[in-house]
């Protein structure tokens, strides 16, 4: 029902993922990262909870490998689960159930992951880190290419419905976190115009938050923001 892609950016060492499903909202179930501490993706039949576990466990020092057999040594119903993890120095870690749904498919590379189930072929996962690899620009371009190279190389076994990208840096909240629940066709598309508007402003919501007296105006009708004394 899902492909993914995980990832720790070498040159900032922000955090992203990037997800598509047939499912409705599945970047709010199954994509979950944290600034300092790494990215996880929990998808197949979805337990939102792992994400947090996992992020707890990276956030206390344990590599990728070491969290992910932690939770899936102490999860029931493991075996309906497919779990992919960053940690915080680009190790990664992978689990794909043994009653993971249809064609299931998983590839790692250095400080990426990717991972997919009731796809078009075994072979989307590595399509994606391919193309993530091969991109330039900011990380955003770079995340959005590998999930558009999961698209192009067969994606889901069926049409998706939902798309989602969520990057976090120094902060305890998202630096992005964009989200298309349902369209009814291409959502990865729409994910894409929604990045290319909020993707060049991502910084000023930072200096709004953190200097909100030097932060640019809002420009907007009715902006007050900017009050001459």
């Amino acid at each position: 029902m899902t492909f993914t892609l995980a990832a720790r950016c070498p040159e900032t060492g922000q955090f992203g993922i990037v997800i598509s499903s047939s499912s409705p909202a599945v970047a709010a179930r199954c994509a979950h990262a944290r600034a300092g501490a790494g990215v996880v993706a929990t998808q197949n039949v979805t337990d939102p909870a792992l994400g947090p576990r996992l992020l707890d466990l990276l956030d206390q020092g344990h590599s990728a490998q070491a969290a992910l057999a932690g939770v899936t040594a102490a999860t029931p119903d493991i075996g309906w689960r497919q779990l992919l993890v960053v940690d915080r120095a680009g190790g990664t870690a992978v689990f794909t159930g043994d009653r993971v749904l249809g064609v299931p498919g998983q590839a790692q590379g250095d400080g990426v992951v990717a991972g997919g189930n009731l796809l078009a072929g075994p072979g989307v996962p590595a399509a994606m880190i391919a193309a993530y690899m091969a991109a330039t620009g900011p990380f955003g371009d770079r995340l959005l290419a590998g999930l558009t190279g999961g698209l192009a190389a067969g994606g889901e076994a069926g049409p998706v419905h939902s798309a989602g990208m969520k990057i976090v840096d120094r902060l305890s909240w998202p630096l992005v976190d964009l989200r298309v629940d349902w369209a009814e066709t291409d959502p990865i598309a729409q994910l894409h115009k929604a990045w290319q508007v909020y993707g060049p402003q991502a910084e000023d919501y930072v200096r709004r938050a953190e200097s909100p007296g030097d932060a640019p105006a809002y420009g907007v009708p009715g902006d007050s923001l900017r009050v001459e004394k």
